[in-house]
């Protein structure tokens, strides 16, 4: 059985809470509520050991950057964290960000947008328990197993570099002479796509893998790229980052290509 994504909304009201928590279920979360309280959410984080807490920025007892930052000092594991605000405050989200925020939301928003932003920062469903990370469960698109990845890695889904490196390893399972050309080929590629220059899609990219390398479970990252690239000493360049998770993912395919003529013949 797959698993429910389990989400923790830090607001126990009528108006938001309580009608998001239902919406949520309707898409086929598993939803609990407890009261915008930043000490009662750090227990509950704790507790419940949810995949994903939505908190307010401000909070008594323990505002939302506080708590992750607490949170960070312990060895609980910690969720998805979306923040959200009654206001567009761009040093906020930013301090949120860094604190290990995954996604800033403005308030009022409908509760199927939240539910649509869990699903993309996740990368869809979560992979069932008892199958180790990155494993072909099914057939699913490269785009799917392309969001997977870089979000398991570490990648957060609201910055720049997350939509052009995603991009970028696409562009290189479909055509692999893009990892010859990354600076002359590949970079301008990915900038007429986003309108926007190469140099930016570069320092995005690494801003990206340098979130990744800096926030991400060390574990997760040691278990994809192996003795390719030594954590402890660090961070993979651009070209090998996106080299190793598309060839990754275009041997994948390779592998399940072969296995389907067996499978259609035994069938």
């Amino acid at each position: 059985m797959t698993k429910k994504t389990k989400v923790l909304i830090g607001d126990d009201s009528r108006d938001f809470g309580i009608a998001a928590a239902d919406a949520l279920r309707g898409m086929g979360f598993f939803c609990i509520t407890r009261p915008k309280d930043g000490g009662v959410l750090f227990d509950a984080v704790k507790d419940e050991s949810p995949d994903v807490a939505v908190l307010d920025l401000s909070m008594p007892n323990l505002d939302a950057i506080e708590l992750m930052k607490k949170l960070g000092r312990t060895a609980v594991r910690r969720p998805v964290f979306i923040v959200t605000s009654p206001c567009d405050n761009p040093f906020a989200e930013r301090q949120a960000m860094q604190a290990g925020a995954s996604y800033f939301l403005i308030r009022p928003f409908e509760p199927k947008m939240l539910g649509d932003r869990i699903n993309e920062i996740l990368g869809y469903d979560l992979l069932e328990d008892a199958q180790p990370a990155f494993s072909p469960r099914q057939d699913l698109s490269p785009e799917v197993t392309v969001t997977k990845m870089i979000h398991q890695l570490g990648v957060p889904a609201h910055i720049k570099g997350y939509h052009y490196l995603r991009s970028a390893i696409l562009h290189c399972i479909e055509d692999s002479e893009m990892l010859e050309c990354v600076t002359k080929l590949l970079y301008p590629t990915v900038a007429s796509e986003f309108q926007t220059t190469p140099s930016r899609v570069e320092r995005a990219i690494r801003h990206a893998i340098e979130i990744a390398w800096d926030r991400g479970d060390v574990e997760t990252l040691n278990s994809f790229f192996g003795c390719t690239v030594n954590t402890c000493k660090g961070k993979p360049t651009n070209s090998e980052f996106i080299a190793l998770i598309s060839d990754r993912i275009a041997m994948d395919r390779r592998e399940r290509a072969k296995l389907r003529p067996m499978s259609a013949a035994k069938a």
